[in-house]
């Protein structure tokens, strides 16, 4: 039998939600597996006739996860058809247990409806395996709208999907927001595991920083591969406020045609804070990585007009070059607009590790209005051939302009001062140093 008895708040609000797509989870131990299958269960018994399909990355998955479970939860409610690795309910409905271990294993779902599918471990599939499956999520019932259900965590292939679309909620045309619902379930929302398995707890405590952001605080910031690991929108995003008028300002600009192109605007305090506080980024709406295609006239208006200072304003070299044109070069009509430039230091290592010190050392500040920065920062990986660099095929434009601004004003950690040799003498052997005597030989 099922027991519902004990449910956790967020397990009960898993339940009762009735949006379109619906997310649960966010870290190692959140009762997702449990809530998953007890959930379809429980929809097959109520709604007679109910399709429903439940899925996992592999076959071996699946057996453990989901078949052997679902054995031992129904018992006689439901008749197990090994073949077709189904539950068939005395109501009729239907629950097929099903996997997509490679891009093939789709096809196999091809032509078939289901008013209810479920991902588990969603991030483990493709994006492209989740949206052709998604075309099976169809019904033609008076009663009941088509669903999906989806666990997961924080990385895997679709971690970007699903960031998008749960996290960040950036929306692409004909998604609506209104459709996307996301329910946070850390292992402290899981009192069961907590009483029974309280060593699990410190398991998950001992993992490396990253993974235990991740695994732990379900922070979707975070995941393996990532070259800022150190950022956290707790300690980098702040609300926007005005920025001092006697603190030194920059603008940098990383240019964009068919891909963004990305300008943003900095001060520095007196204690060498860097402060992003506005952003102005050529993308097309809800299609990221996608530029506006505007020239480099119209874009340099708009950053001209965004703000009048005086800035020190420095932007990516290659504008200064023609490149197969003989009209004037990308820089040359930024200056014909009134917006003087001049090249950022474009080292990538050594931008890349400003940034780094920048970020560990909480010397930098965003502002939360600078969306795309971040959104896209977080989510940059190492180059699999540079090992040391940032792979440029992603979106990393938001990011090579604040790189440029972070060496047109380097940031040097203040060393320690080291201590005076006497000081360490007497703290090594206890001594109080206003206890000792003033007179030679007194020690």
């Amino acid at each position: 039998m099922i027991d519902l008895s004990q449910l956790n708040p967020k397990q009960r609000q898993f339940f009762k939600a009735k949006a379109r797509h619906v997310a649960y989870g966010g870290s190692r131990g959140g009762g997702k597996s449990w809530a998953m299958r007890t959930l379809f269960i429980l929809l097959a018994m109520k709604y007679s006739g109910l399709k429903l399909l439940l899925l996992r990355r592999t076959l071996p998955e699946l057996r453990e996860n989901h078949i052997i479970p679902l054995l031992s939860m129904l018992g006689s409610l439901a008749k197990y058809q090994a073949e077709e690795k189904a539950f068939i309910f005395p109501n009729g409905s239907r629950l097929k247990l099903g996997y997509c271990d490679n891009e093939r294993d789709i096809f196999q779902y091809q032509g078939q409806e289901y008013d209810v599918i479920g991902f588990e471990e969603a991030t483990l599939f493709t994006e492209a395996m989740i949206q052709f499956i998604l075309t099976c999520n169809r019904s033609t019932r008076s009663d009941f709208k088509p669903r999906a259900y989806y666990t997961m965590n924080p990385g895997g292939v679709a971690h970007s999907y699903f960031k998008r679309l749960f996290i960040d909620r950036q929306y692409r045309e004909n998604e609506d927001p209104d459709d996307y619902l996301f329910i946070q379930a850390k292992v402290y929302d899981n009192p069961v595991l907590m009483d029974n398995n309280p060593e699990y707890i410190k398991t998950l405590e001992a993992l490396p920083e990253h993974l235990r952001k991740a695994h732990l605080d379900g922070d979707w910031d975070v995941f393996i591969g990532q070259v800022f690991s150190e950022f956290s929108r707790d300690k980098h995003v702040v609300s926007p406020y005005e920025i001092p008028e006697d603190w030194r300002r920059y603008r940098s600009l990383d240019w964009g045609y068919s891909k963004p192109y990305a300008a943003y605007w900095g001060a520095v305090d007196w204690d060498d804070n860097l402060w992003i506080y506005r952003e102005l980024y050529g993308c097309k709406s809800g299609l990221n990585d996608t530029g506006v295609q505007e020239d480099a006239g119209t874009v340099a208006v708009r950053v001209r007009d965004a703000e009048v200072a005086d800035f020190d304003s420095v932007a990516d070299p290659s504008i200064w070059s023609n490149t197969g044109h003989t009209g004037p070069t990308i820089a040359e009509q930024f200056v014909q607009a009134g917006v003087l430039l001049r090249k950022a230091d474009n080292n990538r290592i050594q931008g890349k590790m400003q940034l780094h010190q920048r970020l560990k050392d909480e010397k930098i500040k965003i502002f939360s209005s600078c969306t795309h920065l971040i959104r896209t920062l977080p989510m940059l990986q190492y180059d699999e051939h540079k090992v040391e660099d940032v792979d440029s095929s992603q979106e990393d434009h938001a990011y090579d302009a604040v790189r440029y601004m972070c060496m047109a004003r380097p940031y040097k950690p203040t060393a320690a001062k080291p201590e005076d040799p006497k000081a360490k003498y007497y703290r090594r052997y206890g001594i109080e140093p206003e206890k000792l005597s003033t007179k030679a030989g007194s020690l």
